[in-house]
């Protein structure tokens, strides 16, 4: 079975073509324009390429009513838009994904993963906030999560990479890229995890804030007449690594930091305080932790980050090989000699999280 993987992004639309080995067999990004994408320029794309046998999209937002992949029909297609507000930053590139790759590949089964899905094993105390009913039974306001493609597979290939068995592992997961999250995953089930009823609450992000006092919206909407959009930018587009420094780019904070920037030193030192607080806070929902899974591109690909995280949650039992910790090329475990928690680092594969779900789906299997 060919599978035709479609991320849609908000600067590029990102195909990845994968066979039945999870070999991917080809691949391009296609640029976005001011309507979208390009159907004519996918058609080029993909001339060459051999016919897929399903497509599966990536879609941010399954709300309450998506809890698996599921096969895209004019009904779940609509409900996915009717979403649009839950998530309107993400899922109207997820919808313009569907326009184009459809339009472009008509008779080709379609397939919807979602990134909240993996979250919908939250227990009521865990995504349940604490607001009035009216708000939680007219809005859907509660704790969805996000980033669960990529906890599911980094927690099942972690857990195989340090000789765990996920069916009784306690895993945090930590997805360390613009966007950053963390999941706490027992049984190879999420149980708790950073992000919210937004992917704007929990970790530091490039140019998120992470989660502020909700105090300090109402505020600055009274104190320095703020709109709500004016504040949503701010806290999206303006904070974070972004706002500390001055860029979104957490490898070049790192280096200013070295070189004795206050201001970069800074950052990293909260980027790190928020990071093995929550890392901290998510072994707590997993009643202990036996593996730390580093994953997304900073998780993949900072040294610094990584040992700090280390050095800092010694107390738990997590300790890292430095050698091993500095020659980090794609999977490895990181984990120094006799350290009771162990950790690795997985390269970020929402595609073959997403193959494998649909080869479920299209196959009648449990999905």
């Amino acid at each position: 079975m060919l599978i035709l993987i479609v991320n849609a992004g908000s600067s590029s639309l990102k195909l990845r073509l994968l066979d039945d080995a999870d070999e991917v067999v080809h691949r391009t990004d296609l640029p976005a324009n001011a309507g979208g994408f390009d159907v004519s320029a996918l058609h080029d794309a993909i001339a060459d390429w051999p016919r897929p046998d399903v497509v599966s999209h990536r879609v941010v937002h399954g709300g309450e009513r998506f809890r698996s992949a599921v096969r895209i029909d004019a009904e779940v297609e609509q409900a996915l838009r009717d979403l649009t507000d839950l998530a309107p930053l993400h899922q109207p590139k997820s919808l313009a994904g569907f326009d184009v790759v459809s339009a472009a590949l008509p008779d080709i089964a379609a397939v919807a993963c979602f990134d909240t899905a993996f979250h919908a094993t939250l227990s009521p105390a865990a995504y349940t906030y604490a607001v009035p009913a009216e708000w939680r039974e007219k809005h859907g306001v509660r704790r969805y999560g996000f980033h669960g493609l990529s906890h599911g597979y980094a927690a099942r290939h972690g857990a195989g990479l340090a000789g765990l068995d996920v069916s009784t592992a306690r895993i945090v997961t930590a997805h360390l890229g613009a966007g950053a999250s963390l999941t706490a995953v027992v049984g190879g089930q999420s149980v708790d995890t950073t992000m919210g009823f937004t992917p704007l609450e929990g970790l530091v992000m490039a140019t998120r804030s992470g989660s502020v006092d909700p105090g300090l919206v109402l505020w600055l909407e009274e104190h320095e007449n703020l709109s709500p959009h004016e504040v949503a930018v701010g806290l999206e587009e303006k904070s974070g690594v972004l706002g500390l420094t001055g860029t979104a780019d957490l490898r070049e904070v790192e280096e200013r930091a070295a070189a004795g920037d206050a201001d970069a030193q800074l950052a990293v030192e909260i980027y790190v305080h928020h990071l093995i607080a929550g890392i901290a806070a998510m072994a707590a929902s997993a009643d202990g932790i036996d593996l730390l899974v580093f994953t997304g591109g900073v998780g993949e690909h900072s040294v610094g980050i990584r040992r700090a995280v280390a050095e800092r949650l010694a107390w738990l039992g997590l300790a890292v090989d430095d050698a091993a910790n500095a020659g980090v090329d794609g999977d490895a475990d990181i984990s120094a000699a006799g350290a009771s928690v162990r950790c690795v680092v997985v390269e970020a594969r929402e595609d073959i999280a997403m193959a494998d779900q649909t080869r479920r789906l299209v196959r009648g299997g449990p999905e």
